[in-house]
């Protein structure tokens, strides 16, 4: 592969000219959407590097964008997820000419309303919140005079876009899964006051329950984690459900360790099944039937939105879903009495 590849050697390779490339990688009005496309991917193909200082200098843009964790998410019992779903958000920037610089929100932080100081230093044109913040610090980032989109989480109250996975649909269809393969006695593991993520996959979970004239036991909601979001000890019911439905894969793991640790077989004393289809559900014993969560297409939105917003501050999104899919593995047992 060539180094140093220009936008001419872009363009001889197409047989158009060097203007037309410049218009289509720098999203400029004059290039079909087909053809935009075709120049990106053989850019990308070709290992075409925008020369980001020369036109930041020009525009007056950082070509940074500011990915924001909280910190009780990008701890190394927490990180799988978010760390794979930063990456990707990475790749996705590169493809478009922009970096991500990622800044982990200290819990201090967050809760003395510090904002990132690659705000205050000017140092992105705008910002990727990725995993649930504060009510408090949601105000907060609301005065921010830059772009932002949240990902993974939302808030009613907050008119910031949002791109989520669809965490209600999914947590139902996996609980008329386990239904339908017999269970009757479902519990669910998650903090329900701890994001709007765990609480609209209970809801999804609970649909489901309704539908099928299910009882929803109290002493069936498992807690997980804190206030502060560190995980717990699960406490098991005394009388032991034939389903868990997790809130996330991690959730599942630890689950499944503590049964194990009581001296029970999963699946054959009781099903556990996660969400996220992250490295937990495939390192668990057995491997954990999941929701996999189209992380590349929450990304790409999250990426397509925030850019599309530097260019047109009043443009606004909403709150995007992203349906994910059920990988189907060992952690379920089919009861007897199956539902057809």
């Amino acid at each position: 592969m060539k180094n140093n590849v220009t936008m001419r050697d872009i363009a001889d390779r197409l047989g158009i000219s060097s203007v037309t490339v410049s218009k289509a990688l720098n999203d400029k009005e004059g290039v079909s959407e087909e053809l935009k496309i075709k120049i990106k991917n053989l850019a990308e193909e070709m290992g075409y590097r925008y020369n980001t200082l020369a036109k930041s200098m020009k525009e007056g843009l950082s070509y940074n964008i500011g990915v924001i964790v909280p910190e009780r998410f990008a701890g190394s019992e927490q990180s799988s997820f978010y760390l794979n779903v930063y990456q990707t958000i990475t790749r996705v920037l590169e493809n478009r000419g922009y970096y991500g610089i990622l800044y982990i929100l200290s819990n201090e932080d967050e809760k003395q309303l510090n904002l990132p100081r690659i705000y205050t230093e000017k140092k992105v044109d705008g910002f990727i919140i990725l995993g649930q913040i504060s009510k408090q610090y949601i105000e907060k980032i609301q005065t921010i005079e830059l772009p932002k989109v949240f990902l993974d989480f939302y808030d009613e109250h907050a008119d910031i876009d949002s791109v989520i996975t669809d965490n209600f649909y999914g947590a139902y269809e996996l609980t008329n899964y386990l239904i339908h393969n017999g269970h009757r006695e479902l519990a669910y593991v998650g903090n329900l006051y701890s994001t709007s993520s765990i609480q609209d996959r209970f809801l999804g979970f609970y649909k489901s329950l309704l539908e099928h004239n299910l009882e929803l036991k109290q002493d069936y909601i498992l807690n997980d984690r804190d206030e502060q979001g560190a995980y717990i000890d699960i406490q098991i019911p005394d009388q032991l459900p034939t389903a868990f439905v997790c809130n996330c894969d991690q959730v599942a793991h630890n689950l499944v360790h503590k049964l194990t640790k009581l001296g029970y077989k999963v699946p054959e004393d009781c099903s556990v099944v996660g969400f996220d289809n992250d490295v937990y559900a495939t390192i668990t014993e057995p491997g954990l039937t999941t929701v996999e969560v189209d992380i590349k297409e929450m990304a790409n939105n999250a990426v397509n939105f925030v850019l599309e917003k530097i260019k047109n501050p009043t443009k606004s999104f909403g709150r995007v879903l992203v349906k994910g899919k059920i990988v189907y593995r060992n952690s379920v047992k089919k009861l007897k009495n199956k539902v057809t």
